[in-house]
């Protein structure tokens, strides 16, 4: 299965492409930040990041898009810039038939590090070791998109492997016993829930 995770924003919208099936490690496809200026014209922001989401769902075919849920924050220009570069990500992902997916923010971090409340540094350090990179992905709204795309594949694409598959093999079961006693040494050694 391969998922592109789409961490909204209208200055920094993180794209993220991953590959990978239930009990087999996932690989890094692609990833990037599309950046649009501060200062610049909303329907020209909002165009720019629309073509780049288009160019990348034409580039690397993914099963489904993942994008993270926008949630009220206190500053309500941020929210809706948020909620505008996800609408035109999903929009895009629509128009090619593509099942679109949405995922809280504690539900990646969860997914991802074991706690729903770890910090962004604790997530980036997840998804180098996840995807074996040399270092974590830069700056935070790739680490962000690519934790999106591992947290659909992880969550929804080990469920629709299982209702295909049935149980899961001994090799499966290795597998993800490894990487949940990865998940464990990696929170200890960022301190995530470190004193509890």
């Amino acid at each position: 299965m391969r998922v592109l995770g789409v961490d909204p924003g209208l200055t920094r919208c993180g794209l993220g492409v991953v590959e990978g099936r239930p009990g087999r490690r996932v690989r890094l496809v692609a990833v990037d930040v599309v950046r649009t200026p501060a200062d610049g014209d909303l329907p020209a922001r909002l165009l720019q990041i629309g073509d780049a989401v288009e160019d990348w769902l034409d580039a690397h075919h993914p099963d489904v898009l993942a994008v993270e849920r926008v949630f009220s924050q206190h500053n309500l220009r941020t929210v809706m810039g948020t909620a505008q570069a996800a609408g035109v990500a999903v929009l895009a992902a629509a128009r090619r038939g593509i099942p679109v997916a949405v995922h809280t923010p504690s539900e990646v971090k969860a997914a991802v590090t074991g706690s729903g409340r770890s910090g962004k540094a604790q997530v980036a350090a997840m998804v180098r070791q996840i995807l074996a990179l040399d270092s974590p992905p830069h700056p935070a709204d790739a680490a962000d998109a690519l934790a999106l795309a591992v947290c659909h594949l992880w969550r929804d694409g080990s469920r629709a492997a299982g209702d295909r598959a049935g149980p899961a093999t001994a090799a499966q079961r290795q597998w993800l016993a490894g990487l949940e006693q990865a998940r464990l040494a990696a929170r200890r050694t960022s301190g995530v829930g470190a004193g509890r």
